[in-house]
């Protein structure tokens, strides 16, 4: 252990200049939209509300949160034959696989940006002198991939999510509720979701963006200039 770290510590080299230059820039644009992306998802909690005119004026709140799996979120409704009980209820639907799966690419998007920033910064010549923007530029095709795949879906659950959690909505779910004696009272706070939403389409956009820089180091992309000088060479002889 002692000598892979010494030999790891030996190859290290800190330079700041791929900062300066797209392929780092971005990945570093990355870096902090991916963890937008799966914060503003991982740590939601709303509060969807009604009231009931045979009960006080104190609303009925059904509360829910990520991972949106809405079947375990219980709330009491009151009974309008006896006032002192109330009937456990709960929120219908389980929408907890396209909100995991968006998270998911996020954290391991999160981690591949982290591992790639210390390899630019600190193993440049490693990375450059290796397969590294071979493996570098298949592993971010990817990732733009499934940001394409997890943004849409998660996108399509949010939709489902707004519906059933609007309490208009949800009023037509309880069989003991109706026109006469149930009105919706406050809808829940959704900003925050839409913002992740934005963010994976974002994360795509500079993923799928990153792909040409990185093509730019790989072995298969030949300079402009060396092709000028080869056919200047050609032409000269």
């Amino acid at each position: 252990m002692a000598g892979l770290s010494q030999t790891i510590m030996s190859g290290f080299s800190l330079d700041l200049g791929p900062l300066k230059e797209p392929l780092g820039f971005i990945r570093v644009l990355e870096w902090v939209f991916t963890i937008c992306a799966f914060a503003t998802t991982g740590g939601y909690t709303g509060v969807t509300s009604f009231k009931v005119k045979c009960a006080s004026d104190e609303p009925v709140q059904a509360s829910f949160g990520y991972p949106f799996r809405l079947t375990s979120y219980s709330y009491n409704y009151p009974n309008c034959s006896n006032p002192k009980q109330f009937v456990k209820m709960s929120l219908t639907n389980d929408y907890s696989s396209s909100a995991e799966f968006f998270v998911c690419i996020g954290v391991f998007g999160f981690l591949y940006c982290t591992a790639t920033l210390v390899l630019y910064l600190g193993y440049q010549r490693v990375y450059r002198e290796t397969r590294g923007p071979v493996i570098d530029l298949v592993i971010t095709a990817v990732f733009a991939f499934m940001w394409l795949v997890s943004s849409s879906t998660w996108g399509k659950g949010l939709t489902d999510v707004k519906w059933m959690t609007n309490p208009e909505n949800l009023l037509a779910t309880i069989d003991l509720c109706n026109v006469d004696k149930c009105t919706p009272y406050a809808y829940p706070a959704m900003g925050r979701l839409n913002a992740s939403v934005i963010f994976g389409f974002l994360n795509l956009i500079l993923w799928g963006g990153n792909c040409w820089f990185i093509y730019k180091e790989t072995p298969f992309h030949k300079p402009v200039n060396s092709s000028a000088s080869v056919e200047d060479g050609a032409g000269q002889s």
